[in-house]
């Protein structure tokens, strides 16, 4: 799973997720990328479940790009928990995404093969996504 090594804070706040992305919105490495249609959480299993969807399609002929990193650690209480007595404990970590973020990147692999592993990529994710291809500049 991935995780962060050292944070600043162990516990944030929840935050909203309102407009835009910013950053990270169009295909920078490779020629096909998977695009995010709604703002969500998406944890560090889901972006594993769908690393190794991706990879499964695209062989060792592809070369694929994991555009996020889950840097939000989500808290929860224990359960049959009294309310109070503070935040609860880390639980697992999520990425923040936005519409319009690119989550995987794939390279070297026909538009056929790089619809079909996105298209099992996003059953494992808990977001509306789209294959975008690369803008040429």
């Amino acid at each position: 799973m991935l995780a962060p090594k050292k944070i600043k804070y162990r516990k944030p706040q929840k935050g909203r997720m309102k407009g835009m992305a910013k950053g990270g919105d169009y295909v920078a490495f490779g020629t096909y990328g998977l695009k995010t249609l709604e703002p969500g959480w998406i944890t560090s299993r889901q972006i594993e479940a769908g690393r190794i969807s991706i990879a499964r399609q695209i062989k060792k002929i592809g070369k694929m790009w994991i555009r996020v990193f889950p840097h939000k650690s989500i808290t929860k209480k224990p359960a049959e928990t009294r309310m109070g007595k503070g935040k609860g404990s880390p639980e697992y970590w999520v990425a923040v995404v936005k519409p319009g973020r690119i989550l995987y990147e794939v390279d070297g692999v026909p538009e056929e093969i790089a619809q079909e592993a996105f298209r099992l990529c996003s059953h494992k994710l808990a977001i509306k996504t789209k294959m975008v291809s690369r803008r040429e500049l």
